[in-house]
């Protein structure tokens, strides 16, 4: 057997005291064109500290190797 769906009566005071919480969240969200522009600025900021860690592991790793070649004197 089928199970019959209920139905909710829902009164007109109730649904105008429903509809004032959802136009108050509409209105928090940000447009379309300002979330946009916080993902740009949060995937730029990535992409700059990402940068940022490759120089200083290339300095490291170029320091290292100039050390190490650095010509000794031999013992003749």
């Amino acid at each position: 057997m089928k199970k019959k769906t209920t139905i909710k009566v829902i009164k007109r005071d109730e649904r105008s005291r429903q509809q004032k919480p959802t136009e108050d969240v509409a209105q928090e969200r940000k447009s379309a064109q300002e979330a946009a522009r916080d993902m740009v600025a949060t995937v730029t900021q990535w992409v700059n500290e990402f940068q940022q860690k490759r120089r200083v592991e290339t300095t490291r790793a170029i320091k290292t190797l100039l050390s190490d070649a650095t010509p000794q004197a031999s013992k003749a």
